[in-house]
């Protein structure tokens, strides 16, 4: 890749993935966003709406391709995520065979990236401070919640 061409904090997908983190908070649930994108242009966002709807497989890369319904193929998106993607979200971006993922922390909960990469996902860390500051503000304020979130 040119490094003119890496992605960064400023594109419109990552930014939508944070706006939809934002969001969550907002509504009083988990701040993680995620943002499917082909071309550079963003298909669907969405956000961890697990306690919004009381889905416990509503992390925000689910709800972001639950948004994007029906693709006839993933191979030509990347996935922008606020988080390292869990177990689960890596299996679903492992099934879709999306090649890549752009990630905007790890610092707070590092994911499942050897799994991602084993399976030939080029993983991307922007290490973006806003989405570290979000996380571990939100992580302080309600251990708790964030347990339930990721199973522990």
């Amino acid at each position: 890749m040119n490094p003119s061409d890496a992605p960064t904090s400023h594109d419109p997908a990552f930014e939508a993935a944070y706006q939809a983190a934002q969001k969550s908070l907002g509504e009083g649930g988990i701040p993680i966003g995620a943002a499917l994108a082909r071309g550079g242009v963003v298909i669907a966002s969405g956000h961890n709406e697990r306690v919004q709807n009381g889905d416990p497989i509503a992390h925000g890369e689910m709800s972001a391709l639950r948004a994007a319904g029906r693709q006839k193929s993933y191979r030509d998106t990347t996935l922008y995520t606020t988080l390292a993607p869990c177990a689960m979200c890596t299996g679903t971006i492992i099934q879709f065979k999306i090649p890549r993922v752009v990630v905007g922390e790890a610092r707070t909960f590092d994911g499942e990236f050897e799994l991602l990469r084993s399976r030939g996902v080029e993983v991307v860390v922007l290490d973006d401070q806003r989405c570290v500051d979000m996380m571990r503000t939100f992580q302080e304020e309600n251990p708790e919640l964030w347990a339930e979130d990721i199973a522990e």
